[in-house]
């Protein structure tokens, strides 16, 4: 059973009184293996060094514990956690709709939008839904797409080329990644 804390982290090891082994392999503070002693023995050990025995490696032939402090240890794997997390970007996929007929003065105002998006980092879905008889416009459509995705191809890319799915089609564009130096 794991034990979830007020910060909402999992408790991933079993610490002093936790551990069900009799025997231990114990590996000091500094990394020094100080051999196999039955669990007792450990846990003086690590009581007379001011340290928690922690098991981190409980499905071992013999589960190996390390002296360490314990909630030092927690406290850096939340640390690194957070820090992990901030330095993620999410990214949101946007969508501009197209029609069929549109006109260049629209055209044009929606690859602005377009662009701004993509600039910004976001990953642009352009669809287009038929009604009706416009279906039979279905070639032009993809010639419409394909020139928005040249008229944004300094900055974007494309991952979904303009695919008919029902009454819709839809391509979606990306950002493009800045080139790696050599």
């Amino acid at each position: 059973m794991k034990v979830i804390s007020k910060l909402g982290d999992k408790k991933d090891n079993l610490v002093n009184e936790e551990i069900e082994a009799s025997v231990v392999l114990v590996i000091s503070e500094e990394g020094e293996q100080l051999g196999e002693l039955a669990l007792e023995d450990a846990l003086k050990e690590a009581e007379n060094r001011g340290y928690d025995l922690v098991c981190v490696a409980p499905n071992a032939p013999i589960p190996v514990c390390k002296l360490m402090d314990y909630s030092k240890y927690r406290y850096e794997q939340i640390k690194k956690a957070k820090e992990a997390r901030k330095n993620q970007k999410v990214i949101t996929i946007k969508e501009i709709w197209l029609s069929p007929t549109i006109d260049v003065g629209d055209f044009e105002t929606k690859s602005k939008a377009a662009r701004k998006f993509l600039s910004s980092g976001n990953k642009l879905k352009v669809t287009c839904r038929f009604r009706g008889r416009m279906i039979e416009q279905a070639n032009n459509t993809k010639e419409l797409f394909v020139k928005f995705a040249m008229g944004l191809d300094d900055i974007s890319q494309v991952d979904q080329a303009p695919l008919l799915d029902g009454k819709n089609m839809s391509m979606v564009l990306s950002p493009k990644l800045p080139k790696k130096k050599k």
